[in-house]
């Protein structure tokens, strides 16, 4: 499945080629993208049945936002081989939403509405928002993003929070054999099949599983071989403020993170991205989550896996990824698809988690290794935003006296994370803090985009 074309090539490939890199960007993409819905789904208590339709609603929202940005619609979507899915920047809101008094998924689908449209409005003056998330804030936020989602996938490893056997053996072997998986695929696989080694892992555990007689498919017969996603399935929008103001937060780190990889992107098909260019794929970020909050989606950003896929194969032919947005509109309509993914074990899912999970961190610490980690000032700002993040991590109860609609920003270690990023870098590198923490590189990221508030 591995494909090699030339740069001539690679612009239009032949229907056959053009089938088989568009299935590898869905393989590539889906583990993570539907790893957001069965954390919220689980964090509701959903019933399988709801919560196999909010998988297929979050495929259909992955495929509109993948054809906005590969195809293009009008001033939205940079029009390059762009793959799109739910982000984990979003997570902690969500499940702090989730968990806080009477919001539930309408709140959430409002709150992502208003991050979309906010997302769209402050594009024309985003190189001035950008300067408050150099390297150094970015990658304390993306590395507690990968902390704050451990104790998930630990609790999934052990058979879930609320099992009566949580932590038996067999749990604890399954999760093993799935991260033993992943990790053997990365030792001896090539190419594309260390891509989708999660994939992998999760398709062997979930075998193993079948086989030890741990998977429940009660219900499967029940469930129609073809439904269509509808907006406001689980009920009318909801606008809680402190869910929206933390899901606006979000929506400006995703816009960060999709600057920088679309820059990349741009190198590797060779295109440069321009202001012009940059300004229609961050908006095509916004439309795409605005829409996903109508279609009982979650916030959506351009994957990086993605990226690198195209980079490692050579296809830079947008049309690639459009083939790949159809697929997934067409896999949000088979509702037993989905309900075979959520009645993945837990245990299978925990030893996935732990290694994608991980790899969150490990990116946010790939990002900090481009500040200057030597100065005493970069390194109160990690030691400060990391404390506070760990609060809800550490101790749920602590803000329990603060009334509930605070719940989405004080019970995520992720947007106090991010508070305390943004605020203690002002206050300890100053307004042009940027460059000081973040070197030679985040001056060369800010250049690039300075044209946008020209």
């Amino acid at each position: 499945m591995e494909t090699s074309l030339s740069v001539q090539d690679a612009r239009r490939p032949g229907g056959a080629t053009l089938a088989l890199a568009g299935l590898q960007h869905v393989l590539v993409m889906y583990a993570g993208s539907v790893a957001v819905a069965l954390i919220v789904g689980y964090a509701l208590e959903l019933p399988r049945d709801q919560l196999s339709y909010l998988i297929n609603a979050d495929l259909l929202c992955a495929g509109i936002g993948t054809l906005i940005q590969s195809f293009g619609a009008g001033m939205f979507g940079i029009r390059m081989p762009v793959v799109m899915g739910s982000s984990f920047v979003t997570v902690g809101p969500m499940v702090a939403m989730a968990g806080g008094g009477d919001i539930g998924l309408p709140g959430i689908f409002g709150a992502t509405f208003v991050s979309g449209l906010f997302g769209i409005a402050i594009v024309p003056v985003f190189a001035r928002v950008l300067r408050f998330f150099p390297p150094l804030v970015t990658g304390t936020v993306i590395t507690s993003i990968g902390i704050s989602l451990l104790p998930v996938g630990i609790q999934w490893a052990g058979g879930g929070a609320t099992a009566d056997d949580f932590g038996a053996p067999t749990h604890i072997l399954l999760a093993a054999f799935v991260l033993a998986a992943v990790l053997l695929i990365n030792r001896f696989g090539r190419g594309f099949w260390v891509n989708i080694s999660v994939l992998l892992g999760l398709a062997a555990g979930y075998l193993l599983a079948w086989l030890c007689g741990a998977v429940d498919l009660s219900g499967m017969t029940s469930r129609p071989w073809g439904q269509v996603v509808t907006p406001f399935h689980f009920g009318a929008w909801q606008f809680p403020p402190a869910g929206i103001l933390a899901m606006c937060i979000v929506m400006v780190v995703t816009l960060v993170e999709s600057t920088g990889m679309f820059l990349a992107l741009g190198d590797l098909v060779e295109r440069p991205v321009d202001a012009q260019r940059l300004r229609r794929g961050l908006s095509g970020d916004g439309l795409a989550t605005a829409l996903s909050g109508l279609f009982n989606g979650f916030p959506h950003t351009s994957f990086s896996q993605n990226i690198g896929l195209v980079g490692m194969t050579g296809v830079t032919s947008r049309w690639v990824t459009v083939v790949s947005g159809v697929m997934l509109v067409v896999l949000s309509l088979c509702p037993k698809a989905a309900y075979l993914v959520a009645s993945i074990p837990k245990p299978v899912l925990g030893g996935a988690g732990l290694v994608m999970f991980g790899m969150v961190a490990a990116a946010g610490l790939n990002i900090l290794s481009q500040a200057d980690l030597s100065r005493r000032a970069n390194q109160l700002v990690i030691a400060v935003s990391f404390g506070c993040g760990m609060i809800p991590l550490a101790s749920p109860e602590f803000f329990a006296a603060l009334p509930d609609w605070t719940a989405p920003i004080v019970h995520s270690g992720i947007m106090l994370t991010t508070i305390a990023a943004v605020l203690s870098n002002l206050l300890l590198n100053g307004a042009g803090g940027a460059s000081s923490s973040g070197g030679a590189a985040d001056e060369a990221r800010h250049a690039e985009t300075n044209e946008l508030h020209e």
